[in-house]
């Protein structure tokens, strides 16, 4: 049976996202299609197959790409309580540096992404700047709180809520300190900055 993905007309992480969807639901999926519109999408889904043992042939169609995988390996299994054991500092409400409203964009992507992993998380720090992406109307509080109902500790710094004067508008985890955000971080198999 054969599976088609219509990820055209669609921004980075989905492709990807709805290609691993698919490549999961995959009992009786024979051939896997994903067709995109994107030179940068089409290079993701394909470097996405090929790290989960796909074969991959591209095939272009009126101005889309159509990106045919074949299973063709069994990937050895995570160790998923390795990967569980995962901080993530957050220190802005952008990701990166550069232009403010790429950063908007790859911060929500980034966030978007960490909800579709299956391992998961030990926790988020939000400081300085970063308390701004888990208060009330913010872009990625649904992001946020998706990740928090999955298990993962939300903590936002409290003396930063309380310089930017946010401490009411906390709506996603809870209010830290250093030494708790120091001792969470240092007892995590790995910490991720951004």
């Amino acid at each position: 049976m054969s599976k088609i993905v219509d990820a055209r007309g669609l921004d980075c992480p989905q492709p990807v996202i709805l290609t691993k969807r698919a490549m999961d639901e995959g009992e009786g999926i024979t051939e896997l299609v994903t067709i995109v519109d994107r030179d940068v999408a089409r290079e993701n889904v394909k470097r996405l197959a090929q790290s989960q043992g796909y074969e991959c042939n591209v095939e272009q169609k009126d101005g889309d790409y159509h990106i045919h995988m074949l299973k063709t390996a069994v990937l050895e299994q995570k160790d998923s309580a390795a990967c569980a054991d995962i901080v993530i500092l957050i220190k802005s409400d952008l990701f990166g540096e550069g232009d403010p409203e790429l950063g908007q964009v790859l911060m929500k992507g980034f966030l978007y992404t960490l909800n579709e992993l299956e391992a998961g998380l030990k926790a988020l720090i939000f400081m300085n700047k970063g308390i701004f992406l888990t208060i009330e109307g913010s872009p990625v509080l649904e992001h946020i709180q998706a990740l928090e109902k999955k298990g993962v500790e939300v903590l936002s710094c409290g003396t930063c809520l309380d310089f930017y004067q946010k401490t009411q508008s906390l709506a996603a985890g809870k209010i830290t300190n250093m030494y708790t955000a120091v001792e969470t971080m240092s007892e995590a198999a790995k910490t991720i900055t951004i």
